[in-house]
């Protein structure tokens, strides 16, 4: 099953140790890319688009805590300018 990926509203925590910043994560992705082949015969890839793509696993950095992850949502952000 998917693991859903973090959101504009939303972030990864782990449940174990909770950390909110260092995770290894395992995704499966489908591409197109434009390959510019050089001269000398090493490609340079110039354009990448990604068609498709799954988050198989995700794992806490800190703790190795697999399967302990959770999408929690993310602090509202700081006020804009004080207002004059």
């Amino acid at each position: 099953m998917p693991i859903p990926a973090p959101t504009a509203d939303t972030r990864w925590r782990c449940t174990q140790c909770a950390n909110l910043t260092r995770f290894d994560v395992v995704r499966v992705s489908r591409t197109r890319e434009f390959w510019h082949q050089e001269l000398s015969g090493s490609p340079v890839v110039e354009d990448a688009q990604v068609l498709d793509g799954q988050i198989e696993s995700v794992a806490c950095r800190w703790c190795a805590g697999g399967g302990s992850i959770e999408l929690v949502t993310r602090p509202a952000g700081p006020a804009g300018p004080a207002e004059e």
